[in-house]
């Protein structure tokens, strides 16, 4: 075969190719355009149940309007990401659609590490330190600080802390968190924690009447380095029950109450 028939055959094979793919193309976008919305299939990526199928359709009716229906090809899919990424519990979403009809949403919730309950409010704050509401319907089970919170929030806020401040405090708790989980002795241990008038973190143990003044979260595992020495050398030493508070926030100090 010479090189002239070779090339000709060559070129040949490219544009039936190139017309193949065209007309799967264009018939794929024909056939895009004809379909319409027929219903919405709904993902949850993770094991949190903050969102469900019903909330993802309630917020389609408020917040984008009718789909069912809609040629398929028109649905606004940023428009969709965008409003379902507002939502207080959604980390992410994605959005797509298929030919038969469906409108798919994939739905990555946040991860909280710590709750704050203040009297009768409180909020969840997950691994980047972003505030988000309760739910109403589920609750996840982190580890709980009541009392009086340093951080400024309103009903249903959202959102980074307002200060620096209280920015500063978040990533301390977050690493004091952390840390307690990685040990697991005080993730186990410790089944209460408060803020007082004075700004200090009260941790309770399991057992035991003490209660072990922490002061700000900041150095936590210096602080429970100390409480480790308390157990260790201190409370041996007395009855059951002997000291009502341990005082661990100065550094190099224990200081026991009655």
């Amino acid at each position: 075969m010479n090189k002239g028939l070779k090339y000709l055959i060559f070129t040949l094979s490219v544009i039936a190719f190139v017309a193949v793919m065209s007309l799967i193309y264009f018939g794929r976008k024909n056939s895009l355009s004809m379909a319409t919305c027929t219903g919405v299939d709904v993902k949850i990526k993770d094991e949190f149940k903050f969102v469900n199928k019903s909330d993802v359709e309630t917020y389609l009716a408020q917040y984008y309007g009718s789909y069912i229906g809609q040629r398929i090809d028109s649905v606004n899919l940023s428009k969709i990401e965008t409003m379902l990424d507002r939502q207080s519990a959604v980390l992410k979403s994605e959005a797509w659609t298929t030919q038969d009809g469906l409108l798919h949403i994939s739905i990555t919730q946040r991860e909280p590490v710590v709750r704050f309950q203040r009297d009768s409010s409180g909020f969840y704050i997950d691994d980047r330190g972003f505030i988000f509401p309760l739910q109403s319907n589920y609750s996840s089970l982190v580890p709980v600080i009541d009392g009086k919170i340093p951080i400024s929030t309103g009903q249903g806020f959202k959102g980074e802390a307002r200060s620096a401040e209280e920015r500063e405090w978040i990533s301390d708790i977050l690493e004091m968190i952390r840390y307690m989980q990685h040990s697991k002795v005080w993730a186990d241990n410790i089944v209460q924690m408060s803020v007082n008038d004075a700004g200090d973190l009260l941790l309770v143990p399991r057992e035991g009447r003490e209660k072990f003044i922490f002061g700000s979260p900041k150095d936590a595992k210096a602080k429970f380095e100390r409480i480790g020495e308390y157990y260790s050398y201190i409370k041996p030493s007395k009855e059951e029950n002997y000291y009502n508070t341990v005082n661990v926030k100065y550094n190099g100090q224990i200081i026991c109450r009655q």
